[in-house]
């Protein structure tokens, strides 16, 4: 029958016959035809086809003009309708720690009351397997605001109920807590007389003894009982952090609080060509040490001279470019330590008759002080870094924004691009800043839903006027903000599809109940294309690679995934089941979702 039907053949296959390239062209590795092909350029183009050559994209257009670029090696895949986009890049993580909560003991994120609570942790201390060497049991996975009823408060008696003897680790999913039992305190030498340290706190009871609760820097102070990894055990972290960030398309991101170990672990993949995603890491400076702008400076040069492997190439690499400032903790309850402008609610009434009023509380100081914050942010951009600062609430954003103010007064010049992350709480007045300042607001879409942590952990103590104004997605697109997306992961789960959901509709998943069935507050959810640029175009724009990913156009690296379904296209709720049938990153394929895509898997690191 001729060539048509030879074509049609191989076209059902998946995998065509090759057919030879047009003269004056030089054929690619691989062509894909017949796709939904989602460009994310400046005008969000849909293509039918694209060609990859050498890790990069030789053309992108219409079937015709895609077979002068078949030879007789290329692959040829049919897409069959299928959309394609730019690789996911998840603008603020913290990797390591996300393969860690992957290992050990976990409380998987769920809403527990006070006896379930007490089961799981007592089922882990019952496997020697899951302590580590030194006897401590560490939990991770707590979702402290989402404990059941709302209000719980946990101490280190709870945990000693559990096990006096042994030192017990409680870490919460957001990071900013954790809980020890008394063994562990005494491990670590906390004691009533112990004092809190700069941008951390030892919750004390009204006796004045430790309750076994540290928020935020403090919680430093048990690494002698939770001591870090061997170097091969954080590498066996990283190769589960990367496993799962294949799986769910993300071809780079930011860890938006590197140390040293997280440093060492992705770099060693690397060299051993196990790196899958472009790694991009921002070194942290300590509140403490924030007035020492030259020693900070010469900190962070050392680390990136050891580390940063220079332009990006094809194949996954490493910088450090960026620098992690945490301006606030978080403004969920109970812990309220995120800054804020207006003073939090208490509660003047009973708890079965609760009269909400404002208290004398912004939660904690300044982490960085404006007198301090100005001259560091300027010495950091002038030393060729990007600042990344966590700011949770309106004080603490509105502290970095003026940050960002000082830097443009005194460097009008400077090329730098200023992320502040997650933004749950923007004054008003702040909203319209962002964009002349360049600032961009990195924010987990996943958080702008009713949830325990929105609803019951929360909203009364930021008073009514604030909990309708949480989460400002739609006030800072409306006033041009360049935002980007970060999963801040494992602060949640890992699912990079049911965020960008919830960022389109503002509302939970089915099955967590009628009590979280509505949106968030009165403002609508993004459209899907500004979702999808938030998360590809936009966050490479806060990493510097946005000259070479987050769009599929010529030319650019072949950073893209293929998706079972068309998320431009089926009803909004449907997006978040999403799965990612294949992740290609510069040209190699380092997942195939149960070989679905007819194409010869890459050798390291892939699936």
């Amino acid at each position: 029958m001729g060539l048509p039907f030879r074509h049609a053949v191989c076209m059902a296959a998946l995998l065509s016959c090759a057919a030879p390239a047009m003269a004056g062209t030089v054929p690619a590795d691989i062509v894909f035809t017949n796709g939904y092909i989602y460009s994310v350029d400046k005008k969000d183009h849909v293509y039918q086809a694209l060609a990859v050559r050498d890790g990069r994209i030789a053309y992108v257009g219409g079937n015709a003009r895609a077979a002068r670029y078949v030879g007789p090696a290329t692959q040829r895949v049919d897409l069959g309708g299928r959309m394609m986009m730019p690789g996911l890049v998840d603008g603020h993580m913290h990797p390591l720690e996300g393969g860690k909560s992957l290992m050990g003991c976990s409380l998987d994120y769920l809403p527990l009351t006070h006896d379930e609570f007490s089961q799981r942790v007592r089922a882990c201390t019952a496997n020697p397997a899951l302590r580590r060497p030194n006897g401590t049991l560490v939990v991770r996975g707590w979702f402290q605001e989402a404990m059941k009823p709302a209000g719980v408060r946990l101490t280190k008696a709870d945990l000693d109920r559990i096990d006096a003897r042994r030192p017990i680790v409680v870490r919460s999913t957001f990071g900013h807590t954790t809980l020890v039992n008394s063994a562990a305190l005494r491990m670590a030498g906390i004691t009533a007389a112990t004092k809190s340290p700069a941008g951390g706190e030892i919750v004390h009871d009204a006796r004045g003894q430790p309750t076994g609760v540290l928020e935020d820097v403090a919680q430093d102070l048990v690494e002698r009982v939770d001591p870090p990894l061997s170097a091969d055990e954080n590498v066996q972290a990283a190769r589960a952090s990367l496993a799962a960030m294949r799986e769910q398309g993300i071809t780079g991101f930011l860890d938006a609080w590197a140390l040293e170990s997280d440093l060492s672990s992705y770099t060693a993949l690397q060299k051993s060509g196990e790196l899958t995603a472009r790694a991009h890491f921002a070194p942290l400076v300590e509140p403490a040490t924030g007035a020492d702008v030259a020693g900070n400076v010469q900190r962070l040069k050392a680390i990136a001279a050891q580390y940063d492997q220079g332009p990006t190439g094809v194949d996954p690499g490493i910088t450090v470019r960026n620098v992690k400032f945490f301006m606030d903790g978080v403004i969920a309850a109970p812990e309220l330590t995120g800054r804020v402008l207006q003073p939090y609610y208490v509660n003047a009434g009973t708890k079965g008759a609760p009269h909400w009023v404002p208290g004398t509380s912004l939660g904690p100081d300044p982490y960085f002080p404006p007198a301090i914050l100005g001259p560091l942010l300027q010495g950091v951009v002038q030393a060729g870094f990007d600042p990344h600062m966590h700011a949770d609430g309106d004080g603490a954003v509105h502290i970095a924004l003026d940050g960002v103010q000082y830097v443009r007064d005194h460097l009008p010049h400077a090329d730098f691009r200023p992320a502040i992350a997650h933004d749950e709480l923007v004054s008003p007045a702040d909203v319209p800043r962002y964009r002349p300042l360049g600032a961009v607001p990195v924010l987990s879409f996943q958080w702008e839903k009713e949830g325990p942590d929105t609803v019951d952990a929360g909203r009364d103590f930021l008073g009514p006027e604030r909990a309708k104004a949480m989460e400002p997605a739609w006030p800072l697109y409306k006033a041009g903000a360049r935002i980007a997306y970060g999963s801040d992961w494992p602060v949640d789960r890992l699912n990079e599809w049911f965020a960008l959901k919830v960022g389109v509709t503002r509302t939970n998943a089915p099955e967590a109940g009628e009590k979280y069935a509505h949106p968030l507050g009165d403002a609508p959810g993004l459209p899907r294309p500004e979702v999808l640029r938030a998360i590809t175009m936009n966050s490479s724009w806060e990493l510097r690679s946005d000259t070479q990913t987050g769009s599929l156009e010529r030319g650019k690296l072949a950073d893209l995934i293929v998706l079972d379904r068309n998320v431009m296209q089926v009803p909004a709720a449907d997006i978040a089941n999403t799965k990612v049938l294949l992740t290609m990153v510069g040209g190699r394929v380092v997942y195939n979702r149960d070989g679905t895509i007819a194409l010869k898997a890459a050798t390291g690191g892939a699936r």
